[in-house]
């Protein structure tokens, strides 16, 4: 029975029943009536899946109460690189009305199972295109490039407002609070970059690049050691060298390592590091627990500048 037909017989009973019995049966009614909606309402949310879990979060800041939205990789303690998608997350994935990618490499299991179930009604949104990158990019880190977020906020409500043109509105007026709430972090990487140029430091891997150079870091950590431990490979004993050398004759003011991968050269880099005295930030892939984008992203310039002004490390975000 349809919403409306439940409230025509609420009203076509109320006057033919007994008194005494008008309260609990129209209680009953209108607890079908409430159901009813409640399916409505369920039937109507979309379903989104951000495949790392900071597109997730973007997506539901959007979306609001239209969507419901799951997030793939959302372990800070494990490394994303080396994910292997389950039959669940397939079917979840699957079953998605909007799925939203980063690309470049970094979830192709994602792009395999979208191509295996193909679907016209389906909104993707892959960020590598958003940004027109090439797939010869190196990082594909790219939620710390200040750029990318506004680009895919945009994208999504254009997405969610094709699956529900009635909500148009309140997706495109969430999109203009979060360009206003990504404010607070520009100016900090703006007022890093006018009082600290050229800093100079040193990485794991690429991790947070894109934010170091907008900052205007100077990363002085050869690119092939970055790509190397990224990428899960041996690095060139030379490479190693290089990096050691920066602790050692204090060549560099922080380091900067990926929180979610250590290894045994990583932490002998983390040593080295102390020993020297050089304060060390750890930097995330996947957002951490009790954070939104906006707030991460801020806390990791926070800590950067921590680092350098009070010799503060922070290898945790908390």
């Amino acid at each position: 029975m349809h919403h409306t037909e439940l409230e025509k017989t609420i009203s076509a009973l109320q006057p033919k029943l007994h008194t005494s019995l008008r309260p609990s049966l129209l209680s009953v009614l209108t607890l079908l009536l409430g159901l009813g909606t409640a399916q409505l309402a369920a039937a109507s949310t979309i379903h989104a899946v951000g495949v790392e879990n900071q597109y997730a979060n973007v997506i539901s800041q959007i979306g609001g109460k239209y969507v419901q939205v799951s997030a793939i990789e959302s372990n800070p303690n494990t490394d994303p690189h080396t994910f292997e998608a389950s039959p669940a997350v397939a079917r979840e994935i699957a079953a998605a009305q909007l799925v939203v990618r980063n690309g470049l490499g970094y979830d192709s299991w994602a792009k395999k199972i979208l191509a295996a179930d193909a679907s016209p009604k389906r909104q993707v949104i892959v960020v590598q295109n958003l940004l027109h990158l090439p797939d010869s990019t190196r990082n594909p880190h790219l939620w710390y490039k200040p750029e990318t977020m506004p680009a895919v906020v945009k994208a999504v409500a254009a997405s969610l407002s094709a699956l529900d043109p009635a909500h148009k509105a309140y997706f495109d007026a969430n999109v203009q609070k979060f360009d206003a709430s990504l404010k607070p972090w520009y100016a900090a990487i703006a007022s890093f970059k006018a009082q600290y140029p050229h800093t100079p430091v040193a990485v794991t891997e690429p991790v947070a690049d894109y934010m170091l150079q907008a900052a205007g870091c100077d990363l002085k950590t050869p690119w092939n050691l970055q790509a190397d431990i990224m990428n899960g490979t041996d690095p060139a004993p030379q490479d190693v060298s290089i990096q050691n050398q920066l602790f050692k004759t204090h060549q560099v003011k922080v380091f900067l390592y990926n929180q979610q991968v250590t290894d045994s050269l990583t932490a002998s880099f983390l040593h080295n590091a102390k020993v020297a005295h050089i304060p060390v930030v750890g930097v995330y892939e996947t957002m951490p627990t009790g954070y939104t984008y906006q707030s991460w992203m801020l806390a990791e310039v926070k800590a950067l500048r921590a680092a350098l002004e009070h010799g503060q490390s922070t290898t945790v975000l908390k």
